[in-house]
């Protein structure tokens, strides 16, 4: 019997995944909203731009999906820092395996993992960069070099994120063809 899992992954069209996790959000009441959207895009154009050596389609889904349990109106600390985990409990119940579940666990540090996966790093750089240049209620979106800033020196100071120079000049290049 064919998982949910089964079915998100083998889809490899990105507009055809999209109205997947669209309609689970309207069956299961999972987060999903534009910026996840905005940052499964990001992510997208970095892999492919830059050529990375990952998995595109396993990124992607998780993009769509790391976020499946945030609460956006949560102001809770603990509820903060545990809804990926919690996300990745989750897509476990609906089929998704542990190496799959452990990318969406490790987009933030708070599960303490040592060894990450490489598109745990993917992961945590589209969504610390959706969430700084994104207007939120209590502030305006910071432009892009202050965002890429933040994430250098602040969000993952002495954090080992072996995607983050690779970011970099990509939003450089991405910059460019804008202005």
């Amino acid at each position: 019997m064919e998982t949910f899992a089964d079915y998100i992954l083998s889809e490899k069209d990105f507009i055809a995944k999209l109205e997947i996790v669209y309609y689970l959000q309207k069956k299961k009441k999972i987060f999903f909203d534009n910026s996840v959207i905005l940052k499964a895009e990001i992510a997208r154009l970095f892999i492919e731009e830059m050529k990375l050596d990952v998995d595109e389609n396993l990124v992607l889904t998780a993009c769509l999906l790391y976020a499946c349990k945030k609460n956006i109106l949560s102001h809770d600390l603990d509820k903060i820092k545990r809804y990926a985990i919690e996300g990745a409990e989750y897509l476990r119940e609906i089929g998704f395996d542990e190496r799959f579940c452990k990318i969406c666990s490790e987009v933030n540090r708070y599960k303490g993992d040592e060894n990450r996966e490489k598109e745990s790093d993917i992961l945590e750089l589209v969504d610390n960069f959706g969430g700084l240049v994104l207007d939120r209620p209590e502030r305006k979106g910071y432009p892009i070099d202050e965002a890429l800033n933040l994430i250098e020196n602040r969000n993952l100071k002495d954090k080992n994120n072996r995607y983050l120079d690779k970011f970099k000049v990509f939003m450089s290049l991405k910059e460019g063809a804008v202005a």
